[in-house]
């Protein structure tokens, strides 16, 4: 007689994460896809990085949505053209991408650099957003880790290109599982996934594109791209922040500030986590994006966008502990001086 305990239903059921691409102007846009539910939700990752960085948070949420999880041009599995890099540019290649999926609206979950490209979106596209996760999102003010800001400069770049020696691979894996005994430091705690990244990097036209990116939103000053003065935009748009308390790369501080700046946004410090608090704690994550997701979809008003834009930012209403306007200006000032 056969007693062997029957798989769970969970297991059975897990939605089927595909990997599939499209060619769009002639280049290979890769994408991880699965679920079918009725509410599509587009995953966009950070700088050097790929969709596998949502591997575990994507069948879970394709339990009850359908989740599109792009490699964006120049990273991962897509092809890496001598091409436009900015992040106007890649909100052009999402609404593309949902072009040629058929997707008319979705709510978009950016990391890092990511967060950029889903405010640029919304900001250009405005009638085709649901709802905005950001995730310790690029694009709010000036600071950024100083090792960006030296990367972002021609000749430092270079050095990427030792990368590239033999055993380099083995070298940087070797260093990754040196440092991964000290992740309860603080300036260790990303080093797995920094590893990861920067592994990706061994190619030269991996490295290429990197570069391009990096450098079209971060110079020796720090960030180069501020939301700021367009935050007022997202009034009607449900917006969730979330950032980790010892995130080294983007300051916790543009949490706080996004969060004043962007009219009824919901905001989540991970206490503990790094620059991806979606790894850190995704059973968190994963319950304070499906709360979120619960709160009814954006709906395009142009008479409204118009007013919007007619009144401009000194109308906004603020939220979070940065009560007045005055007090946004002088946090910009402040991260402006400490990035300088």
């Amino acid at each position: 007689m056969n007693t062997r305990s029957p798989a769970p239903l969970r297991a059975l059921s897990a939605p089927v994460v595909r990997t599939e691409h499209r060619t769009v102007h002639g280049y290979r846009r890769v994408f991880r896809t699965a679920g079918d539910g009725d509410q599509v939700l587009l995953l966009v990752h950070g700088i050097g990085d790929n969709s596998d960085t949502w591997s575990e948070l994507l069948p879970r949420l394709a339990e009850r949505y359908t989740v599109v999880a792009p490699d964006l041009l120049g990273h991962g599995r897509s092809d890496k053209p001598r091409a436009d890099y900015s992040i106007a540019a890649y909100a052009n290649g999402m609404r593309d991408l949902m072009d040629v999926l058929g997707i008319d609206r979705a709510t978009l979950v950016g990391h890092s650099l990511g967060g950029g490209v889903a405010m640029q979106f919304a900001y250009q596209y405005p009638d085709r957003v649901e709802r905005i996760v950001l995730v310790s999102t690029g694009g709010v003010t000036r600071g950024v880790n100083p090792i960006l800001r030296l990367i972002s400069i021609p000749p430092v770049g270079h050095a990427l290109t030792a990368l590239q020696l033999p055993r380099a691979d083995i070298a940087l894996a070797g260093l990754g599982r040196a440092l991964g005994g000290l992740r309860g430091y603080p300036l260790f705690h990303d080093t797995d996934d920094l590893v990861r990244v920067l592994s990706s990097f061994s190619g030269p036209t991996a490295r290429a594109a990197f570069l391009r990116t990096l450098r079209a939103v971060v110079d020796w000053r720090g960030q180069v791209v501020t939301m700021l003065d367009r935050c007022y935009l997202t009034a009607d748009i449900p917006t969730q922040i979330v950032w980790g308390d010892h995130d080294l790369v983007i300051p916790v501080r543009h949490a706080y500030l996004a969060h004043a700046a962007m009219p009824g946004s919901h905001l989540e410090i991970f206490c503990g986590a790094g620059h991806f608090p979606h790894h850190d704690d995704p059973e968190r994550f994963l319950a304070v994006a499906e709360q979120f997701l619960r709160t009814p979809a954006a709906e395009y008003d142009p008479a409204r966008r118009r007013q919007l834009l007619d009144e401009g930012v000194h109308t906004a209403d603020l939220t979070g502990p940065v009560a007045t306007r005055a007090a946004v200006i002088d946090a910009i000032a402040a991260d402006e001086r400490s990035a300088t």
